[in-house]
């Protein structure tokens, strides 16, 4: 049995099936396509990154094969069926121009994203201001209506006292929900008897409020911003070193294999003495 000759087809076929999968796996990635979404393509050359090493498993399994076939032949320049080392390098070439496309395209669509994060950070700020001061008048609302605010409280005490609202049972935490809300009713009910006293807890309510805002507001943004540079860097600078080696091996493939002689030259002829 030739082991060098086994063994060099053993590595093409592996190879080859490594090369066919992952470009089976890029072409499902893609479907369906949606080039609208930025979203979808920060998914898809995340994907393609990823797995962006799996095709260069299979061409050094290939060349492999080839350097055994080289040593293990005597005449290292005869051909012998199907030369798999120039679709090899094309594919190589082709994909180090795809993996070097990628990275402006990434960085720019991550760019997008968190601009569009901050936005959307910046809305919910604007709501939750909002909120705080529908907060604050509804407070002040029944701070100016003794009557209501009793009426409130007593209704928490019979729902309290009985364990149920509308003649649903409450669960242990909805109850200490309503003991919260009553002690709340009533701290603000003592609070409407001296006008001093409320209006500095109302103000120090209000710049509690809005500090734990601008809190959860800065701590979203540095969320949304430290995500995209570790996508940036992870991504941007596997795709760019994925690119120069597989435009590396395209470049010196392609260059030997259009330079190497295309067959053994003749031997010289002998000299013939008269």
């Amino acid at each position: 049995m030739n082991y060098p000759a086994f063994t060099s087809l053993v590595l093409k076929l592996i190879g080859v099936i490594f090369i066919l999968s992952s470009l089976l796996d890029y072409v499902t990635l893609a479907v369906p396509p949606n080039f609208g979404s930025q979203s979808w393509q920060i998914g898809i050359v995340t994907s393609i990154v990823d797995r962006g090493v799996v095709p260069l498993v299979g061409m050094g399994f290939i060349l492999v094969g080839y350097i055994i076939d080289g040593m293990a032949d005597a005449n290292p320049l005869k051909k012998s069926g199907f030369n798999l080392k120039f679709p090899v390098y094309i594919l190589a070439a082709l994909l180090g121009l795809v993996f070097l496309l990628m990275v402006p395209l990434h960085l720019n669509n991550l760019n997008i994203a968190k601009q569009d994060a901050l936005e959307r950070i910046q809305q919910g700020a604007g709501q939750g201001a909002e909120q705080i001061q529908q907060f604050l008048t509804q407070v002040d609302t029944l701070s100016r209506n003794p009557g209501r605010l009793d009426e409130q409280i007593q209704r928490l005490n019979q729902a309290v006292e009985a364990g149920q609202v509308q003649g649903r049972q409450l669960n242990a935490q909805q109850l200490e929900t309503l003991r919260q809300q009553r002690e709340q009713l009533q701290g603000l009910r003592d609070l409407a008897k001296n006008p001093e006293e409320y209006k500095k807890r109302t103000q120090e309510l209000k710049n509690q409020l809005e500090t734990q805002l601008l809190e959860r507001r800065k701590q979203a943004e540095g969320q949304a911003t430290t995500q995209a540079l570790k996508q940036s860097l992870r991504i941007g600078l596997s795709s760019l070193m994925l690119a120069i080696v597989y435009s590396v091996i395209g470049w010196i493939g392609l260059k030997s294999e259009i330079s190497s002689p295309k067959g053994p030259k003749a031997a010289p002829r002998p000299k013939v003495k008269r």
